[in-house]
């Protein structure tokens, strides 16, 4: 399924700390992530287009699912959205087409349908990856109940590493975005360990949890956060500038 694949690239949303630092994730990367073919679809989804729109059909609409795909990896949200609206009228059982639909709705800001249309995937196929996105669509949309309770549904899944520094990290920004810094500080805080090799959403969180000191007024250790990430990767977002204006 291709939300494993793609979710922890996939966190653009104005207002965000989190975005601020997965953006220069996502920029490093960009040159190996651009696909001069479409990717081949799954055979699995091919055949539930064509089980549920027959063999002519179903083979044609699996070929603009995989450019929509594409378009949503070459970040053309808007014709990647097109494209997957225009097939769930046609195939709206169909898990990963609503996928599509809700990360490109979610990447254009349109957090209502979004939403709507990731818990449709959700119900029809469980991917533990989409929850994080769930859950920042909730927040965009001011429901912070929401956000808790699918944060909730994040911490039962036991997910991957990944996946739970993301749900993590937005549901501290829902916190943050009412004005509870150290309740969000606490979220991040939640069960820390030291890690064995340090990896990129890692470094996130080191950069969220520095962004929510700086903004609770405790430069010292503002500032030790921001060096953890400095330290690892020197040239992540703008740690350097945030760590100059911490006086270091």
């Amino acid at each position: 399924r291709w939300a494993d694949e793609r979710v922890t690239e996939e966190w653009i949303d104005e207002g965000s700390v989190r975005d601020v630092a997965t953006a220069a994730a996502q920029r490093a990367g960009s040159e190996t992530n651009v696909r001069r073919d479409p990717r081949p679809l799954d055979p699995d989804i091919g055949a539930e287009l064509v089980d549920a729109l027959g063999n002519q059909r179903g083979a044609r609409l699996s070929e603009r699912l995989a450019q929509a795909s594409e378009a949503l990896d070459r970040e053309r949200f808007d014709e990647a959205r097109r494209i997957s609206a225009s097939i769930a009228k046609e195939a709206p059982l169909v898990s990963a087409v609503q996928e599509v639909l809700g990360l490109a709705s979610y990447r254009l800001g349109r957090y209502k349908p979004a939403v709507a249309a990731l818990q449709q995937a959700q119900e029809l196929h469980e991917n533990p990856a989409l929850l994080p996105v769930i859950a920042d669509s909730y927040r965009g949309l001011r429901r912070w109940s929401a956000v808790e309770r699918v944060w909730n549904q994040i911490k039962a899944a036991s997910p991957s590493q990944d996946v739970m520094s993301e749900g993590r990290i937005v549901m501290a920004n829902s916190l943050a975005d009412q004005g509870d810094i150290a309740g969000a500080i606490a979220v991040m805080q939640d069960g820390r360990k030291a890690p064995k090799r340090v990896r990129d959403h890692h470094l996130r969180e080191w950069y969220v949890l520095g962004d929510l000191y700086d903004r609770l007024g405790e430069t010292i250790t503002a500032r030790r956060w921001f060096g953890a990430v400095a330290d690892e990767a020197p040239d992540f977002v703008d740690v350097q500038d945030r760590l100059r204006g911490l006086g270091r």
